[in-house]
């Protein structure tokens, strides 16, 4: 029988937030797959987890994924562990977490610490729907679509971002955001320097232009207001003729009833109201 991949959460800075399972399957394992062993040494002899371990990152995922999917098919456990947090959130877990089930090897997750999900409940924005963006891309035309896309999102957006690159990020955000929209500036997490700052992308940039952030950050970024989008909308089809308006739906393949309809939901007026104007237009 193969083994099993434990993918193991991992504190993401106050050591007591490890779990008595995650201590017990590193002891247990035949391998921990680290994403650098220089640093989860430090977490392993905290709590006296002697566990052989070796390298698994970013640059190295697909040859050293496929040696530890043939040692689990070969009968032994792994646990994944990331330097912080979930492994496999905006990490290359996710590729061996995919490899171990195009092989059929056992997947299973011990929950735990996850910047993004943390940093989301305490930053006060609206939880019930949210979008997780990670690092924004670094390659400026990818960049730009991903940031346009946000532009009428309407979601939470939970954002990471490294206190060196923070004010050229918040501002590049405002340019399509708006400089007043509201979000909460999240830095180290579960610290004794933990903070959570609700504030504008406008006072978030003259503040941090003046002061120089320090620590891992996560913005938790409000959504646009739904009821706005509408309204724009409404005064883009405004100023398209009604007959125009008529059209473009019945060049879809509506009949004239159903592209009333259309058109009067767009336009957030009666369908009544358009038959009205129709007739006024003739």
């Amino acid at each position: 029988m193969s083994g099993t991949l434990y993918v193991c959460a991992t504190p993401i800075g106050n050591l007591e937030d490890m779990t008595f399972r995650v201590i017990r399957t590193l002891r247990e394992a035949d391998v921990i797959a680290a994403e650098d062993t220089r640093n989860s040494i430090k977490l392993l002899n905290h709590f006296e987890i002697n566990t052989p371990m070796t390298s698994y990152h970013e640059y190295n995922r697909f040859d050293k994924g496929r040696e530890l999917v043939s040692r689990m098919l070969a009968g032994e456990n792994v646990a994944l562990i990331t330097d912080a947090g979930m492994p496999g959130i905006s990490d290359p877990g996710e590729d061996l977490i995919r490899m171990c089930y195009e092989a059929g090897v056992p997947v299973t997750v011990l929950p735990g610490a996850c910047a993004g999900v943390t940093a989301l409940v305490l930053s006060g924005q609206p939880t019930r729907r949210f979008v997780f963006e990670a690092f924004l891309p670094s390659d400026k035309k990818e960049r730009a679509e991903v940031l346009e896309r946000l532009r009428d999102e309407t979601r939470t957006m939970v954002i990471y971002e490294a206190p060196h690159r923070l004010v050229k990020t918040l501002a590049e955000l405002a340019g399509y955001l708006g400089w007043e929209r509201r979000l909460t500036v999240v830095r180290e997490l579960t610290k004794k320097h933990e903070t959570a700052w609700q504030t504008t992308f406008a006072r978030a940039v003259e503040t941090y232009r003046e002061e120089a952030p320090r620590g891992e950050c996560v913005l938790v970024i409000a959504g646009r207001d739904p009821r706005e989008i509408i309204a724009e909308a409404r005064q883009e089809w405004e100023k398209m003729p009604l007959a125009e308006h008529m059209a473009n739906y019945e060049a879809q393949g509506m009949d004239r009833k159903e592209a009333m309809k259309a058109v009067a939901r767009d336009r957030g007026i009666g369908k009544r109201d358009v038959y009205r104007m129709l007739m006024e237009e003739e």
